[in-house]
């Protein structure tokens, strides 16, 4: 499938997709007029890519982890404690943003109160 085809597939816009390309994230095979040709698996992958940029991981992580998450096959200690660092981070991300929120309750409640 052509790039425009892929991007329509995924949502992912062209550039990103060249973008994952040239992270090594995705691969291509180039026709004769020099326009890239993905195989239909690329969907998933993808799919793949984009849920563990959301989550929060580089593509230097992804790259990294991504055939070992692909392939079960390929999985080794190196990647649950990969993983495990990530979601750590993760995590910590998630309590800095739980006491923001927190503070923005206040000062919400806090000008609710004062407005009355």
């Amino acid at each position: 499938m052509r790039i425009g085809d892929l991007s329509a597939a995924t949502g992912a816009s062209a550039r990103s997709l060249r973008y994952y390309e040239d992270q090594g994230l995705l691969s291509s095979s180039r026709g004769t007029g020099g326009q890239r040709h993905y195989p239909d698996t690329a969907i998933e992958r993808v799919a793949l890519i984009r849920t563990l940029l959301t989550a929060g991981l580089s593509t230097v992580t992804i790259k990294d982890v991504l055939p070992c998450v692909s392939d079960a096959s390929a999985r080794t200690p190196w990647l649950a404690a990969r993983l495990g660092e990530e979601l750590t981070r993760v995590e910590a991300q998630m309590e800095d943003l739980r006491r923001t929120r927190d503070i923005l309750a206040g000062l919400v409640r806090d000008y609710d109160v004062a407005q009355r």
